[in-house]
């Protein structure tokens, strides 16, 4: 029988975080991924073309650069180092105008300025707002809530006031948020375009954090890629780890956690093998297929199986891969030396773009998410030319035949076409993924959702993944949801990982008895 001090199911970021902070700390890790490769959802593969390196999935790493989890682990000692694109991104709008994010935060405030004078100095402001509480900040969003003393640092460095108004902001849609604060189209879109980054449109409450958030972090960091492929990133935390003792084996799905008198005691892989777990499991994949696959809903207490039921998932995804002849012939100069693009849209396009979304329509008009990889970083293909990808959201549950997939594609091509005259002349390769070619690459990418459940107000903080404690104990003592359907949720910066095994080793630490005792009896009062 295998004996491990942690078994760490799924090898993403989050669960490859996990487990290097563990072995940090002199604990015997397995990670134990279904795949045939580590990574999840930062992966990198030829699939285009020879010599075209393609990210699977996610791409730009804003959060990653700046996350203290990722930071503190030194991953530059393990070969990861960050590229940039020599501008951060540009928002095309339809009637080809467009708007600037740049790490030079003068360049952003001019763009924006271009749509109205006074948004240049307004733009500066917010920038200088972030330098102010950026630390702080970041550490309250990634750690478990309450945040209690880099709330507590926050409040002190805005005053009564200011905080006020910052808590307001968190909670408004990014269309008011923009309206509040700015008068041209700029830098309103710069805002709704980021947010968009979730599945959170103008007019959804919530939505101006994530959008201020990501347009600041593209001022201050950067848009980074890994040099060579976003599986770059993978392979430095499997290399660290490997360096402390963990181990990681691919193409070994596990397809139970065991447990016995509430415990978790190990799990058990497709083939029937038994790894025990002598002090922890903790679970990289999204909360229904834990709750409801792994452990199964007789371990649990009704009232959390009845809450799964009403969890929620983020939109489904298209994804087209190209690669191209020669770099995106633009229309739009700001575009040329972006990495990341935003096409297709004015805000009332993607309230429109949401709204379909929400209504269950596929959206008439794409808005797209263009990212130009090459630009980023010379090695994704071969010199003169372009790696890169295009993504959309389309309702979740539909059907995707390869036709109906290819059509899409087309009209994704049209829109760049439009915008770029000559795109589809460059084009040598084309890969398709929708939602289920997407989830077959990465089971965690469930139905095509990239962000493991919604970023609404509705399943953030106390609510995500269920109405909880927004910690990663679970009511299976020894077991911890270590995966973006945790606090804080999507985006590739660790923590989620990073907090489930900051509870595996305050579960074993000198007060692991007392520990377990308020943990156990706030969850029976959550789930009685």
């Amino acid at each position: 029988m295998e004996d491990y001090d942690a078994i760490v199911v799924g090898a993403g970021p989050n669960g490859l975080v996990a487990a290097n902070l563990l072995a940090d700390e002199g604990w015997d890790v397995l990670v134990l991924e279904a795949g045939d490769e580590p990574g999840g959802a930062v992966r990198t593969a030829e699939i285009t073309a020879p010599g075209f390196r393609n990210d699977l999935f996610s791409a730009f790493y804003p959060l990653g650069v700046a996350s203290p989890v990722l930071r503190g682990l030194d991953l530059a000692d393990h070969g990861l180092t960050w590229v940039h694109a020599p501008e951060v991104l540009a928002h095309v709008f339809p009637d080809g105008r467009s708007a600037l994010l740049s790490r030079d935060p003068e360049r952003t405030a001019a763009s924006v300025g271009s749509f109205h004078p006074a948004d240049a100095d307004a733009w500066l402001a917010e920038f200088a707002l972030w330098q102010r509480i950026r630390d702080d900040l970041l550490e309250a969003i990634l750690r478990p809530f309450p945040p209690v003393r880099s709330g507590a640092r926050l409040a002190r460095e805005l005053g009564v006031a200011d905080a006020l108004r910052f808590a307001r902001m968190a909670a408004q849609p990014v269309r008011a948020y923009g309206d509040d604060r700015f008068s041209g189209d700029g830098a309103k879109i710069l805002l709704a375009g980021n947010a968009l980054h979730t599945d959170l449109g103008p007019d959804q409450a919530g939505g101006a954090v994530f959008g201020w958030l990501l347009a600041m972090l593209g001022q201050d960091v950067g848009f980074p890629v890994p040099r060579g492929g976003a599986g770059e990133l993978s392979g430095a935390l499997v290399r660290r780890l490997a360096a402390r003792g963990g181990r990681v084996e691919c193409g070994r799905p596990v397809d139970r956690v065991v447990v016995a008198d509430g415990r978790a005691l190990g799990v058990r892989d497709a083939r029937g093998g038994f790894v025990r777990a002598r002090r922890a499991v903790l679970a990289d994949v999204p909360a229904p297929a834990l709750y409801l696959d792994l452990v199964g809903p007789d371990h649990l207490p009704a009232r959390l199986v009845a809450d799964l039921d009403r969890f929620d998932w983020d939109d489904a995804t298209i994804k087209v891969d190209w690669a191209l002849s020669g770099p995106i012939p633009w229309l739009s100069e700001d575009a040329r030396g972006a990495g990341t693009v935003h096409l297709g849209a004015d805000i009332d396009g993607l309230a429109d773009f949401a709204n379909d979304l929400a209504c269950r329509r596929v959206p008439r008009t794409p808005f797209l998410l263009v990212g130009q990889m090459t630009t980023a970083d010379a090695t994704r293909s071969p010199a003169g030319t372009e790696s890169v990808w295009a993504y959309t959201h389309v309702p979740r549950g539909g059907t995707w035949t390869a036709d109906r997939l290819r059509e899409r594609a087309d009209e994704v091509e049209a829109a760049l076409e439009r915008h770029a005259p000559g795109f589809r002349d460059l084009v040598v390769g084309r890969a398709v993924s929708g939602p289920g070619e997407l989830q077959a690459r990465n089971r965690s990418v469930d139905g095509g959702a990239i962000n493991a459940g919604t970023s609404a107000v509705h399943q953030q903080l106390v609510f995500r993944p269920t109405p909880g404690l927004s910690r990663a104990d679970t009511p299976v003592d020894r077991l911890f949801l270590a995966s973006a359907s945790a606090h804080p949720g999507g985006g590739v910066h660790g923590a989620c990982g990073a907090n489930a095994a900051r509870a595996a080793l305050a579960r074993h630490g000198s007060t692991g008895g007392a520990y377990r005792a308020v943990i156990g009896a706030a969850l029976r009062a959550v789930y009685r």
